[in-house]
């Protein structure tokens, strides 16, 4: 367990003013002309969140002994992509949701066809960051060109996108644990594998060492989607920033619908549990990814 669960998320937030630092240099001015479609993007961008995916694209660079500053691009290109699927999750024709962390979704502020339009510029412009990285002398051109066909299958037809085709086919019908674990693992967890994966390919890691992360992230992801899940039943929307009951609204099978909230939670643990075996072959270095699989099971939002 986090022998110190303050001084953790003092931690967490440290590393994503980082990234946000980062993104501050990798997004285009507001001022950029069309300026609507500049302005759309950085509100999709800064408007909130945790920053996960970056955190644990330079987490996996470092344990596999490269410098942050080598994979800034890659980091900040992951979490655009994050950012485009969440602006077309919110729109009318997918989850219909008038908050996200808080604040009016994107199609709210900016109109339904410039939010469309939003996330298309944000997943076009993380693999332009992705391609400029050929610059970074550090990296070698074929672990780039690896890493680029790794997120664009994360974020494709079999993985993100595909989990939520699975997401919309499955409302309003009541689907099983098999079904429903597929469905998060391409929604949410190959991102997750992507993103950590990402660094440490970029730094070179053995194949063993990729393989433990792999399994990691997936770990992760299941229990991180059940505590999202939880979040959406027990949670307070002054903390998670979204309507809670969502899932409710949408007919939605999860976790705790599917095995009740004693089961559920009973998972997330045992998931996190995978995850600290997970790294097992790895030393010190990767004590932070073992507090972030233990801050799934108590974060609030």
């Amino acid at each position: 367990m986090i022998s110190d669960p303050k001084e953790f998320l003092d931690e967490i937030k440290l590393r994503k003013k980082y990234v946000d630092d980062c993104l501050e240099k990798c997004l285009s001015e507001s001022s950029t002309y069309p300026t609507l479609i500049h302005q759309a993007m950085r509100y999709a961008v800064f408007n909130g969140g945790k920053r996960l995916r970056p955190i644990m694209v330079f987490e996996g660079a470092v344990l596999g002994g490269a410098r942050k500053e080598d994979v800034i691009p890659a980091a900040c290109a992951i979490e655009l992509i994050h950012s485009y699927s969440l602006v077309h999750d919110d729109l009318p024709a997918m989850d219909d949701d008038d908050l996200r962390r808080g604040k009016p979704t994107c199609h709210i502020v900016y109109g339904e066809a410039n939010a469309i339009l939003t996330g298309d510029a944000l997943l076009t412009a993380a693999f332009e960051l992705l391609a400029g990285s050929i610059q970074i002398s550090a990296l070698k051109p074929e672990n780039l060109l690896r890493v680029i066909g790794e997120i664009a299958a994360a974020a494709g037809s079999r993985g993100m996108i595909g989990g939520q085709v699975l997401d919309l086919q499955s409302e309003g019908i009541n689907i099983d644990y098999e079904t429903l674990r597929k469905l998060h693992r391409l929604k949410t967890g190959e991102l997750f594998r992507a993103a950590l994966k990402t660094g440490a390919i970029l730094s070179g890691m053995s194949e063993a060492g990729l393989s433990a992360l792999d399994n990691y992230a997936d770990n992760f992801g299941l229990a991180f989607q059940i505590t999202d899940d939880i979040l959406d039943i027990e949670g307070c929307e002054d903390m998670t920033g979204k309507p809670v009951g969502s899932d409710e609204k949408n007919q939605k099978t999860t976790y705790p619908s599917l095995l009740g909230i004693e089961k559920s939670c009973q998972l997330a643990r045992e998931a996190v549990k995978a995850c600290q075996e997970n790294l097992s072959c790895f030393g010190e270095e990767a004590n932070f990814l073992r507090n972030l699989a233990f801050y799934t099971l108590i974060r609030k939002s």
